[in-house]
C-alpha cells in the first residue's frame, strides 16, 4: 500500500496526496455505510419488542426498578464489607478460656469464657425450653434464611398500634450475630451489619448450631450468660431439669434481663413468664391445657444474697487476661483483678443517681466512668447505665469527642516550650484554612476578652487561646505529647486543640493519671496475678507489667496541676470541689452538647466521667461542669475514707489534710509505739484491711444517710455542711454545689 502513497522522484520520496485522500474518503464512507446497516439491523431486531400503553409503563417501571436495585445492591455490598470484617478465623474461640475472677482482696466476683456454660448439648435441652424460646423470640426461625421479613412487618404493625416498642423484629440469627460480633448500641450501621452477619451465619452454620450459640451466649441477668448458667443461678439446677414454668421464666429474660430478672423483680418476672406461656399457645406449640399447670404453679427461685457482679469491668478484664495469657498454653485460669467492689458499687450508684434525677430533663440517657489509682490500677468501670439492657462498654470502647477536656494536653506542650502559667495571650480571632473554607475558633460565651494569662484562660476554658497555643508551639508537638500519653488516634486539624478526635473514657483517664503521678508514664491494668488450674502463677503485674518512667519534667507537670487546680477552685469545674482534699481537673463539652466530660484527680484517685447518648443526639445543654462534675464529686466523696490523702504535685494540701497530718504526728509523738503499729499495718492481711475499710465507710454512710433523709432529693444543689465531730470523723452528704451557673 505504501506504493500508492509515495512515488520516487530522483533520489527523494514524496507523498502521493491524491492516493491518500482517495483511500481516506473511501474508508470513511465504508465505515459510515456499514454503521448505518448495523444500526438498521439493530433497530429492526428490537422493533419486534416495541410495546405501548400500560405494558410500556410497566416495562419502564421494571427497568428503572432493576437499575435502582442494582445501585442499591452495590450500596448494600459496601455496607457488607465492614460487617464481614467483624468476623475472624477465631470467632468461635471465646469459649476457649475458662476464667474465674477475684477482686483485689481475693474474693470471687465472676466468671467468663466457657463457663458461660455452653457444655450442654442442644439435644439435652428440654423440648419445652426450646419451644418457649422460639415462641417468644422467633417463631419462624426454621423457615427464614436469617431475617424474618414477615415477623419484622408484624412487629412494626404492633409497635405502631401501641405507639411504643412492644415487639422486636430481630430474628434469633440477627441476635446471635449481635452477641458474637457487634456492640449492642442502637445505630443504623449496627443494624445493617447485623443483617448481613445473620445471612453469613446462616450460610456457615446449621439452624441447630445457630440456636445453640444463641442459647449459650445471651446475657440472662445476674451475671449469667446462657441458659445453663441462668438455670443454675436462678433455680440451682441444670437446664436439663427445668420445668415448663421455669423454662417460661428463662425464655422471658432474653428481651430485657435486668428488667425481668426474678431476683430483681419477681412479680414482673412471673408476669413475663405468663406472657411466654401465652406465646406457646398462640404459636401452636402447646395447648392451653398443657400450660395451665405452669400458670397455676409459677417458678420459684433459690434465695441468694444481693448479687452485683462488676460486669463491665469483667468484660474488659476478660480481654486483658486473653492478651497477657496468649501463648502460655493454659486456658483454665484464675485472675486476681484490681477492682474494688465497694468503689464499683459507689461508681454505679453515682451514675444511676444523676441519670435518674436529671436524665429526662437534660435528655441524656447514657454515661460512663473510670476510676484508677496513680499507677493505672483500675478500681471501677461503669460502661453504661444498665448492663442488662446494653453490654456495650462505653468506658473502654466508645470513642467520643473530649471537647475542652483535651486542652490540658495543649497547655502541657506550651509549658514545655517556654510558656508559664502567668504568660499572657490575647483572646482574639484565630483560625486556619481547611480546603476551600476558612475555619474560625469561637468561644463558648461568644466574643473576646483581650489579653489574659494562661491560668485564667484554662480556668475559664477560652477556646481561642488554646487554638493559638497549638499553632504557636506546633500541632505536631501536641500530637507527639498525646502519643506519649497513649492517645494514638488523635489527628492533626485546625480544631485539634478543642478536642475534635474521639477518645475512650479509659484512654482519657489514663492520660490524666500522668498528671496526677507527677509526669510518669501510665498504662491502665486490671490484672494483678493469673494462676493456672494447677495453682501456678503464670503472670504478675509486678513482674510482667508496665514499668513507669518519667516522660515529662516534674516542674512542668506541677505548673499544669496548679492551673488545673484553679479550674476546680474558681473555674468551670467548681461543682467538683471536695471539702476535705485538694482536687484538679478539667471540664469538656463537644459541639451541639453531644458529649460532656469531667476529668479530675486527687492525690489518691484519677476519675473520668462522660455523659451523652449512644446515637450522638444532642443533650439539653449538658456541660462538663454540670452532670459529669456532679457524678464525679459524689463518687470521690465516697471513695476517700479519710483525709490522709497524698499531695498532688504542684498543689498545696487542703486544710483538712493538714489537720489530719498534724493529728497523726501528735499521736505518734505522744505514743512512739504507734509508728511501729502504723508500719506493721502496711503488712496487714488484705481481708483484714478490707474489713476495716468497709467499717469506716459504713460509719461514714450512716452519717450521709441521716443527712440525705432530711433533705429533698429534687432540691437545687446546696453547699456542704461540715461535721461537728472530732478528729477524723466527717459527715459529708452528696448534695451538689449551690451554684446554678452554666459551666462547661
Amino acid at each position: 500500500m505504501s506504493g500508492w502513497f509515495f512515488k520516487r522522484i530522483d533520489s527523494g520520496r514524496l507523498v502521493n496526496w491524491l492516493a491518500l485522500d482517495s483511500w481516506l474518503d473511501s474508508s470513511l464512507y465504508g465505515v459510515w455505510a456499514d454503521s448505518r446497516g448495523w444500526w438498521a439491523a439493530y433497530s429492526n431486531f428490537f422493533g419486534r419488542f416495541h410495546i405501548s400503553g400500560a405494558k410500556r409503563v410497566l416495562t419502564e417501571l421494571g427497568s428503572e426498578g432493576m437499575t435502582l436495585g442494582t445501585g442499591g445492591l452495590a450500596v448494600m455490598l459496601s455496607f457488607a464489607i465492614p460487617a464481614f470484617e467483624e468476623t475472624n478465623a477465631a470467632w468461635q474461640a471465646t469459649g476457649q478460656y475458662s476464667i474465674t475472677f477475684l477482686d483485689r482482696f481475693g474474693n470471687e466476683i465472676g466468671k467468663r469464657g466457657i463457663l458461660h456454660d455452653d457444655a450442654v448439648p442442644l439435644e439435652d435441652v428440654p423440648d419445652h425450653m426450646i419451644k418457649a424460646v422460639l415462641a417468644t423470640e422467633d417463631r419462624r426461625f426454621f423457615a427464614h434464611m436469617g431475617i424474618d421479613f414477615i415477623g419484622t412487618a408484624r412487629a412494626m404493625i404492633e409497635n405502631v398500634r401501641a405507639n411504643d416498642v412492644v415487639q422486636g423484629g430481630s430474628s434469633i440469627s440477627q441476635q446471635t450475630a449481635k452477641n458474637l460480633f457487634l456492640s449492642p448500641e442502637r445505630t443504623l450501621s449496627r443494624k445493617i451489619k447485623e443483617a448481613f452477619l445473620a445471612f453469613w451465619l446462616e450460610a456457615r452454620l446449621t439452624k441447630q448450631e445457630i440456636l445453640k450459640l444463641y442459647l449459650d451466649r445471651s446475657y440472662m441477668g445476674g451475671g449469667a450468660f446462657g441458659v445453663e448458667a441462668a438455670a443454675r443461678f436462678y433455680f440451682d439446677k441444670s437446664i436439663r431439669d427445668v420445668t415448663l414454668a421455669e423454662a417460661a421464666m428463662l425464655a422471658g429474660l432474653f428481651k430485657a434481663p435486668s428488667k425481668y430478672a426474678p431476683h430483681v423483680n419477681l412479680p414482673q418476672s412471673r408476669a413475663r413468664a405468663n406472657e411466654v406461656l401465652t406465646n406457646l399457645v398462640e404459636a401452636g406449640f402447646m395447648t392451653e391445657g398443657q400450660v395451665h399447670g405452669a400458670r397455676l404453679n409459677p417458678a420459684k427461685i433459690v434465695e441468694r444474697r444481693e448479687f452485683n457482679s462488676p460486669n463491665y469491668f469483667l468484660d474488659w478484664a476478660f480481654d486483658e487476661v486473653q492478651r497477657v495469657a496468649a501463648g502460655k498454653g493454659d486456658f483454665v485460669l484464675t485472675a486476681q483483678t484490681t477492682v474494688d467492689v465497694t468503689l464499683q458499687r459507689a461508681a454505679d450508684t453515682a451514675i444511676a443517681t444523676i441519670i435518674n434525677q436529671h436524665g429526662r430533663s437534660y435528655r441524656v440517657k447514657q454515661a460512663a466512668m473510670v476510676a484508677m489509682e496513680m499507677d493505672g490500677a483500675v478500681r471501677a468501670i461503669v460502661g453504661g447505665v444498665d448492663y442488662g439492657k446494653s453490654q456495650f462498654n462505653r468506658a473502654t470502647k466508645a470513642l467520643r469527642q473530649p471537647g475542652s477536656s483535651f486542652k490540658p494536653y495543649v497547655y502541657l506542650t506550651a509549658l514545655e516550650n517556654g510558656y508559664r502559667p502567668t504568660s499572657r495571650v490575647v483572646d482574639g480571632p484565630v483560625g486556619c484554612r481547611v480546603g476551600s473554607r476558612y475555619w474560625s475558633a469561637r468561644n463558648y460565651s461568644g466574643g473576646f476578652r483581650g489579653a489574659m494569662d494562661l491560668q485564667t484562660a484554662l480556668k475559664k476554658s477560652i477556646n481561642t487561646v488554646a487554638v493559638k497555643l497549638s499553632f504557636a508551639v506546633g500541632r505536631d508537638k501536641v500530637l507527639a505529647n498525646a502519643k506519649k500519653l497513649g492517645l494514638n488516634h488523635v489527628k492533626k486539624s485546625c480544631s485539634m486543640a478543642l478536642g475534635d478526635t474521639g477518645l475512650t473514657p479509659l484512654q482519657h483517664t489514663t492520660a490524666y493519671a500522668a498528671f496526677a503521678s507527677g509526669g510518669k508514664s501510665v498504662k491502665p491494668y486490671g490484672i494483678i496475678e493469673i494462676r493456672n488450674s494447677r495453682g501456678e502463677v503464670i503472670y504478675t503485674h509486678e513482674k510482667d507489667g508496665h514499668k513507669p518512667k518519667q516522660i515529662f519534667e516534674r516542674s512542668v507537670i506541677e505548673d499544669l496541676n496548679f492551673m488545673l487546680g484553679q479550674v476546680v477552685i474558681s473555674g468551670t469545674g467548681r461543682r467538683a470541689q471536695l471539702d476535705f482534699t485538694t482536687a484538679a481537673g478539667k471540664t469538656g463539652t463537644s459541639s451541639a452538647y453531644r458529649d460532656a466530660w469531667f476529668m479530675g484527680y486527687t492525690g489518691q484517685y484519677v476519675t473520668g466521667v462522660w455523659f451523652g447518648n449512644d446515637n450522638y443526639s444532642p443533650t439539653n445543654r449538658v456541660t462538663g461542669g454540670s452532670l459529669p462534675a456532679m457524678a464525679w464529686k459524689q463518687f470521690m466523696d465516697f471513695a476517700h475514707a479519710t483525709p490522709n490523702i497524698p499531695q498532688i504535685p504542684g498543689l498545696e494540701l487542703h486544710p483538712k489534710q493538714i489537720e489530719e497530718l498534724n493529728r497523726i504526728a501528735a499521736l505518734k509523738k505522744s505514743d512512739p509505739s504507734l509508728g511501729a503499729v502504723a508500719h506493721a499495718g502496711r503488712a496487714m492481711p488484705a481481708r483484714t484491711r478490707k474489713a476495716l475499710t468497709d467499717i469506716a465507710r459504713l460509719l461514714k454512710n450512716a452519717d450521709e444517710i441521716g443527712q440525705q433523709n432530711s433533705t429533698d432529693p429534687n432540691a437545687p444543689p446546696q453547699s456542704k455542711k461540715e461535721s461537728k465531730a472530732k478528729g477524723d470523723k466527717r459527715a459529708r452528704h452528696s448534695k451538689f454545689s449551690k451554684r446554678d451557673r452554666r459551666t462547661r
